[in-house]
């Protein structure tokens, strides 16, 4: 078989067995590996040889220096036993275990996986071996080994630190890409005879002074004697570098090593480029066969840099003779042969190597770069792996050929200006927007408007720069180049970069070393430390940088005037395209910081589209002090690469988003996790700098805010500021808790190692959770939340889970130490227990990327603002809370309807029950009702807290966002339920009276019905002999009529004005004012004219001044117009109800005051509440006697007589005439019987009818939550443009709205004759019942059908009522009068009652169509008014902010914290100046993130801190406006109406700004659907 071809094949079945035939050659990507699955979390066992790569590859990217040994499959048989029991002289199986199949040499595996990597996945490999000290591939052999490959871009990434020894006194350190180090590079080679390990050699000699460490694979390590099929020809580098410590190091400076796999006949080659290239090369060798002597006499042009390294045996003389003829050829001289005694062991003869070494290194023009090979390697037909991006290369190479030998400054000036002072400056502005801390004299409203200004000055001029030569280019690259080609070029311009930093390294170096010197110093210039950092900051270049200023192109053209080309409306997607494959996204300028949101926005909105919306997000993050290995943890457990470097040069925080494998996408709950390095804390440096504490602390805020995962990296030895960070963490978890996001937190301490380190630390980790505990206290003190008093009341913490021991990072001293094994599996099961513990930890709904989106917007609004829990305004958590409003007025609604359904029914039973048996069994039934309606209510109540519970366990709907509210919600159940039970229970003593009082009415009713029927009886006998014509009739019964009811009296009128005032003085007891209340007359008298506050109302008026007086009276006198209009409210609509009065209804309305009073009690003397109540009650006595009067009216005995006196003339007649009277009756038992009670039917249920049409109509968001409704009625006046309608809105709230919901219902049941269908679909469901019910009555309890006589009607109107009584109560006196002595027999009744019913539905249907007073109909008809229902619904506590008096939106009435969405310029309310009587056209949303003050009658004059406004109104919850555009609306009303309004509070006009002028009615609305999170155009 052909050589090339055997090899070939050898190369494919090595790969097949290895399972890596699909991914060559060069398919295997660095993002399939970074990707979280099961494969790289667990460690598995290697159960096969397909596992192997797997495993290498997933403890190389931990950095663990035992990856290597992951060559063999796993055997569960005991390894020992085996051994023991084996047969050691066994040839055969000693033999076939060299060749087993189940093993793989280790270096076979590093040429297979170089071999299927990509370019990147190869140079991440070669980083990270080189981490773990292992030799990395120079030459990679490929298929024929004559045909192999420079591995000069996989060593590209390669950065390493050494001391030379020249440096060490200055403690200096030289930093420089590997294959740039000019430096000796020497090769050491083998004859095929060698029986001496020149790898095991090469190991002893770079160990000395160290622990042996295995840098390049040997024979005698695992796997390492396994035969070779595709690693001869292999060469592998590896670096001495001196840490400038003589007794460590073995060289005094940096030296390069390379090491042939094979001999040289089978790699000749390789062989010829490494002798040429080489400062010096070691030939290994026992003797010399003639091809090889060839070989080695043919490089008579490098032979002076030939070394042999002869092996020397026993019995070799005839080796040592071909050894010596070779020497001869070459003319070496003898110091350039070193020979190696059999005596001497591979230690000794080590030493014996190093001096050779040395003496080699004292040329510094031997020197060698790597990168410089290249053109000897295409000259001898090598190939490149860098040829490939020579395109990309030059690219780079020349946008960084631009800088020359400017300042970066400048050049960062000229070529990437947006991200320079104006982006600086706009973000001081809107951090300033936020603080308001240098007001000075103009007004903060002024004071904002300038701000915004001067924002759109700055963005204007930031879109006005034209794109520069670099970024031209550089945006250029990235968006032509393929995926392949991009990596390519974004890799090159680092490098380029890299080296161009270069060589202002020592200046940078000085400048760090003056900086440190500076901090260290105990009197420190701040001044010139400042100057410093902003000189090292501004020295710092790096793709970041492009990458930037590429997002403020997108960022700046997009808000400027002029077109967005085509490229700029691309950068975007590509950055998303980026994202995903695995290049981090800056999400914070740490240098400006700042944010530029509407480019993190788009990228993440395109990368959302690309995935098609599967983007739920795991979010981490590492927070911890400056240097302590941060990144490095990221690194290390993740793979990735964060830069790692100990100048501190660019700020902020860069996300890094991996994939999640579709094998853990489930568990995890997510389909990315997003990593977050942030800069560390604490920086001694920026410690120095004005504002680096408020950095730290926004930093940390933002990143804990948009973290599920936070670990904290524990420095012990950095106590001081260990504290400091924890103080800012512990703050920012208790931010998170108020808003419902509860993060899970680990605590990393590194440098901890030992098998007992976790038992040994448990007093530190005491330690640690008592300062936590003590933080906790001190932060929940200033956050004034005192209900929490430890570390676990924020967070779930387990002192022993939630504390991880992590090795120090190297084994040795750098920069030769490998990282340690024991640091990297630390870091491997703290990756899988938190990936564990996520898994089991999903209290927090995970975010899709819109949502995340939405918290970066809003939380880093609000770290900008100093108080961040006030402030705290996130469109996700309004959604979530107006999500549970709906919910919850939905049950409340559902609560209330079943109640008002069973106390409708309860309050018909008892107002049409039968009381013969006396009224005590009546109170008895009332009371049996309470108790039944109470155990009715407690069920509905734990119902609906059932629901709230349920609502807050279900996923999805951002619940955990709203767990602060969680409390207030269930209070508000506890008052509903009590409010209703409060209502339902005076109903029920209000009906029982009416049933009392009716009781009397009926019995002096019934007693005259009976005279008045013995009297017609008596006439009807004295006439019937006679022949008489219908006038001498009707004469007849005149005569006995006047007769009969001369003696009718009247009811009995009660004092109404004496029991009002009895329950007055009953109020006022014990309070020491019933002289005065004794000399009060008559009521009726008194609350005739307006109401007036007065200086005598005012408690100590005397001691105030005149404008508190005024501001007290102004306030007092706003309460009484309330009260009053909401009494009188009361009085009117207990009126209507057409009942007699009764005491309850005075002690209600006094109950009613006394609430309303409450808020007041502190100012006023107790003359003023007694005027009040005086002023009402005369009112209400004047109402009430009216009332009464109207009912004695109603039910005079002689009026009601009167009412029936011609049914009982027509009786009489018919009687005498011996009539058929069965229609006629039958006519008027349908009129006087059936309708009313139809008609009390449909009115009974109408209330709640019309509730629900509105509920679930065109119209049922409008009440779907008390924010929308606000939204609703503001736009409406808004589009109306009305003054008096906001006037009354704004000063007469309560009013307004009760106004517009019940004008709202007429609108609404106008409509297609709403209220017209509802009526005809109750009607419907009676009429059915009737007729029902009627069938049902005409047979006897055995089923026969009624006998046809008179006395069956009786039964059958019986029977109707007892199938009735659920629905209808029909009346048994009106029954009487109707069916007095009737003449009709049953059947025929019925047929006729059949027909009068069909008639009355006809009728009535008749009615309702042509009834228009709709008015009318919801006022006086229905004892359940919608307009009440609605009212309750969507008014909530009423509570109205102290300063710009807007109402409260929160749901429920639980609340213990009012908040509104949108505040109005205080003059809106009334507020004015004392001095110059202006109205005050600032916001309190704005006041309080001010140094502004206020003073009024709460303050007593004094001025207060708006800051601290809670101090006095510790129940309101105002919050700076998210955006200065939220209040749009109100600037604008201000605007249009402020002269109106000064007229309206007599005072002069508001100083309005001029940019408030500007607002358009367009603008306003705007404002207002964003404040309303209004998602639709309406």
């Amino acid at each position: 078989m052909d050589p090339d071809r055997r090899e070939h094949t050898v190369l494919f079945n090595l790969l097949s067995k290895l399972g890596l035939e699909k991914f060559y050659p060069n398919k295997l990507t660095l993002q399939s590996l970074l990707e979280i699955n099961k494969n790289n979390i667990y460690d598995q066992t290697v159960e096969s040889l397909e596992n192997i790569p797997w495993c290498f590859l997933r403890k190389l990217f931990q950095i663990n220096a035992e990856c290597r040994k992951c060559t063999q499959v796993s055997n569960n048989d005991d390894d020992d036993d085996d051994e023991e029991n084996s047969d050691l002289f066994d040839l055969d199986l000693l033999t076939a275990n060299n060749s087993v199949d189940n093993n793989v040499n280790p270096l076979d595996l590093i040429v297979a996986l170089f071999l299927c990597a990509d370019s990147f996945l190869q140079q991440e490999m070669a980083l990270k071996m080189s981490m773990c000290q292992f030799s990395v591939p120079l030459l990679l052999p490929h298929v024929n080994n004559s045909q192999s490959t420079l591995m000069l871009w996989a060593l590209r990434d390669i950065v390493k630190e050494w001391r030379p020894h020249d440096l060490s006194e200055s403690r200096g350190f030289v930093e420089d890409n590997i294959v740039q180090a000019d430096i000796p590079f020497f090769t050491f080679v083998r004859l095929k005879n060698c029986s001496l390990s020149k790898s095991q050699v090469l190991n002893h000699v770079l160990s000395r002074g160290q622990q042996n460490h295995n840098i390049f694979i040997h024979r005698d390590m695992k796997g390492g004697a396994i035969t070779k099929k595709i690693a001869n020809g292999l060469v592998e580098v590896c670096w001495f570098l001196p840490c400038g410590r003589e007794n460590l190091d073995i060289f005094p400076g940096p030296v390069a090593f390379a090491n042939l796999r094979g001999d040289i006949c089978e790699s000749v080659a390789q062989f010829n480029f490494l002798s040429q290239v080489s400062t010096a090369t070691f030939v290994f060798l026992d003797k010399v066969e003639e091809n090889e002597h060839k070989i080695l006499t043919s490089l008579q042009d490098v032979k002076s840099k030939l070394f042999l390294v002869v092996n020397c045996k026993e019995n070799s003389r005839k080796d040592m003779m071909s050894v010596k003829k070779t020497l001869k050829e070459l003319e070496i001289p003898n110091s350039s042969v070193k020979t190696k005694d059999p005596k001497v062991n591979v230690a000794a003869f080590s030493e014996k190597l190093c001096v050779s070494i040395k003496k080699s290194l004292t040329n510094a023009a031997n020197n060698v770069k790597i990168e410089n090979m290249l053109d000897k390697a295409v000259e001898l037909g090598l190939s490149v792996d860098e040829n490939k991006s020579g395109k990309q290369k030059k690219a780079a190479e020349k946008i960084v050929k631009g800088i020359g030998v400017q300042k970066i400054s400048d050049y960062k000036i000229q070529q990437l200006p947006l991200q320079g002072e104006n982006w600086k400056r706009l973000s001081q502005v809107e951090m300033e927007e936020c603080r308001l801390k240098k007001v000075g004299k103009q007004g903060p409203e002024e004071y904002k408007s300038q701000l915004q200004e001067e924002k759109r000055q700055i963005r204007k001029e930031q879109s006005k720069y034209k794109l520069s030569t670099a970024m031209k280019s550089f945006i250029e690259n990235v968006l032509k180049c393929d995926k392949e080609g991009r990596g390519f070029f974004i890799k090159w311009m680092k490098f380029q970069l890299n080296a161009h930093s270069e060589s202002d390294f020592n200046q940078l170096y000085l400048l760090r070393n003056e900086l440190t010197e500076h901090c260290g110093r105990k009197e420190k210039d701040v001044k010139i430390i400042s100057e410093l950092v902003q000189t090292l900051l501004e020295s710092s270049l790096g793709v970041e940088h492009y990458m930037r200023e590429m997002g403020l192109i997108y960022e700046f053209s997009i808000d400027g005037s002029r077109n967005t080309a085509d490229e700029i409306s691309r950068l975007p997607g590509l950055a998303a395209e980026m994202l995903l494959d695995g290049y981090p996204l800056e999400l914070l300028d740490g240098d400006a910081s700042n944010i530029p949101q509407r480019w993190v926005t788009d990228v993440l909105m395109e990368l959302h589209k690309k995935v098609r919306g599967k983007s739920r997000l795991l979010v981490l993050t590492v927070l911890g002090v400056q240097s302590t290995g941060k990144s490095t943890l990221l690194n290390t457990m993740f793979g990735v690469q964060f830069p790692v470097s100990s100048g501190r040069c660019t700020r902020g925080a860069y996300m890094l988003f991996l994939k999640v494998g579709e094998d853990m996408k489930h568990e995890l709950n997510c389909d990315f996790i997003v990593l977050i390095d942030a800069e560390g804390l604490k920086s001694p440096a920026m410690a120095q700098l004005e504002g680096s504490h408020e950095h730290d602390n926004q930093l940390a805020t933002f990143v804990i805010g948009l973290s599920d995962v936070t670990i904290i990296n524990v420095a012990m030895e950095n106590s001081t500021e260990m504290k400091d960070v924890l103080q800012i963490a512990v703050h920012a978890f208790l931010k998170m808790k108020e808003i419902g996001k509860k993060p899970i937190c680990h605590f990393v301490h590194q440098n901890v190692s030992g098998f007992s380190a976790h038992d040994k630390t448990i007093t530190e980790r005491q330690h640690l959770l008592d300062q936590l505990n003590e933080i906790t206290q001190i932060a929940a003190d200033m956050e004034k939340k005192p209900s929490i008093k430890a570390f676990t009341d924020v967070l779930d913490y387990d002192m022993d889970k939630n504390n991880w021991n992590i090795p120090g990072l190297w084994h040795g001293t750098p920069p030769m130490a490998s990282v340690s094994t024991g640091y990297s599996e630390a870091v491997a099961d703290l990756k899988r227990n938190l990936l564990e513990t996520v898994k089991t930890s999903q209290s927090n709904d995970v975010s899709q990327i819109p949502e995340f989106l939405e918290w970066i917007k809003s939380l880093w609004k609000s770290v900008k603002y100093e108080n961040f829990i006030f402030s705290f305004r996130n469109t996700l958590v309004a959604q979530a809370y107006d999500n549970l409003c709906n919910k919850f007025s939905q049950w409340e609604w559902e609560f209330r309807k079943e109640i008002l359904s069973w106390q409708t029914e309860a309050e018909r039973e008892i107002l049409h029950s039968d009381i013969e048996s006396g009224l005590q069994h009546l109170t008895e039934t009332v009371e049996s009702k309470k108790s039944e309606v109470s155990e009715k209510i407690t069920s509905e109540e734990r119902q609906m807290k059932e629901k709230l519970t349920n609502y807050y366990r279900k996923k999805g709907k951002k619940v955990h966002l709203i767990e602060k509210y969680k409390i207030a919600f269930f209070n508000s159940i506890s008052s509903l339920a009590k409010e209703i039970r409060y209502s339902v229970n005076n109903i029920l003593d209000c009906a029982l009276h009416m049933r009392k009082s009716s009781k009397e009415v009926q019995d002096i009713h019934k007693k005259y019905r009976c005279m008045i029927e013995q009297q017609v009886m008596k006439i009807l006998s004295d006439c019937k002999n006679s022949k008489l014509s219908d006038e001498q009739l009707k004469e007849e019964f005149d005569m006995m009529w006047t007769e009969a009811t001369a003696n009718v009296s009247g009811l009995k009128e009660q004092n109404i004005s004496e029991n009002i005032l009895n329950h007055l003085r009953k109020n006022f007891l014990n309070r020491k004012v019933n002289e005065e209340l004794q000399n009060i007359g008559d009521l009726t008298e008194i609350g005739k004219s307006k109401f007036k506050a007065r200086n005598e109302h005012v408690k100590n008026a005397k001691t105030l001044n005149a404008v508190s007086r005024t501001q007290i009276k102004r306030c007092l006198q706003d309460t009484a117009d309330h009260i009053n209009e909401s009494c009188r409210s009361f009085v009117i609509n207990i009126v209507k109800t057409n009942a007699d009065y009764h005491e309850s209804f005075t002690k209600e309305l006094l109950d009613n005051i006394d609430e309303s009073l409450k808020s007041i009690y502190k100012e006023v003397k107790i003359k003023f509440e007694i005027d009040m109540k005086l002023h009402i009650c005369g009112i209400a006595s004047r109402e009430f006697f009216k009332m009464h009067q109207k009912y004695l009216s109603d039910n005079d005995p002689r009026t009601q007589l009167e009412r029936n006196k011609s049914r009982y003339l027509s009786n009489f007649l018919d009687l005498y005439k011996e009539r058929d009277d069965r229609q006629r009756k039958t006519n008027d038992f349908v009129r006087c019987c059936i309708k009313p009670a139809v008609e009390e039917f449909i009115d009974r249920s109408l209330g709640t009818e019309i509730v629900d049409d509105i509920l679930t109509g065109s119209h049922s968001a409008e009440y779907s939550s008390r924010s929308f409704f606000q939204y609703n009625i503001q736009e409406e006046l808004l589009q109306n443009d009305d003054f008096n309608s906001f006037a009354k809105y704004i000063s007469k709230y309560e009013i307004y709205i009760k106004d517009w919901i019940f004008q709202h219902i007429q609108k609404q049941m106008s409509e297609d004759k709403t209220l017209c269908k509802l009526k005809n679909k109750k009607l419907q469901v009676i009429f059915d019942k009737i007729t029902a019910a009627l069938e049902q009555a005409t047979k006897g309890p055995d089923g026969v059908q009624l006998p046809d006589n008179k006395e069956s009607i009786t039964e059958l109107i019986s029977n109707m009522r007892k199938y009735l009584i659920k629905d209808i109560s029909i009346s048994e006196e009106d029954e009487k009068i109707t069916l007095f002595q009737i003449r009709s027999t049953c059947h025929p009744f019925i047929n006729s009652l059949k027909e009068s019913i069909k008639d009355l539905k006809e009728q009535l249907q008749e009615e309702f169509s042509q009834s228009e007073n709709i008015t009318e109909t919801l006022q006086d008809k229905f004892p359940i008014k919608p307009q009440d229902e609605l009212f309750k619904r969507v008014f909530g506590c009423g509570k109205q902010c102290p300063f710009c008096k807007v109402p409260c939106e929160a749901g429920g009435k639980g609340h213990d914290k009012h908040h509104a969405a949108v505040h109005r310029p205080q003059g809106l309310g009334g507020a004015k100046n004392n001095d110059t009587e202006k109205l005050i056209e600032t916001l309190c949303t704005t006041d309080v993130q001010s140094e502004a003050k206020f003073s009024n009658k709460d303050t007593k004059q004094k001025f207060h801190s708006y800051k601290k406004y809670y101090t006095y109104y510790p129940d309101w919850l105002i919050s700076p406006d998210p955006s200065i555009e939220s209040s749009d609306y109100w600037k604008y009303v201000l605007v249009r109406y402020n002269d109106r309004v000064a007229q309206q509070y007599e005072a002069k006009p508001a100083d309005v700004p001029e940019a408030w002028k500007r607002i358009t009615k367009e603008q306003a609305l705007k404002g207002l659907k964003d404040a309303y999170n209004i998602k639709l155009t309406r």
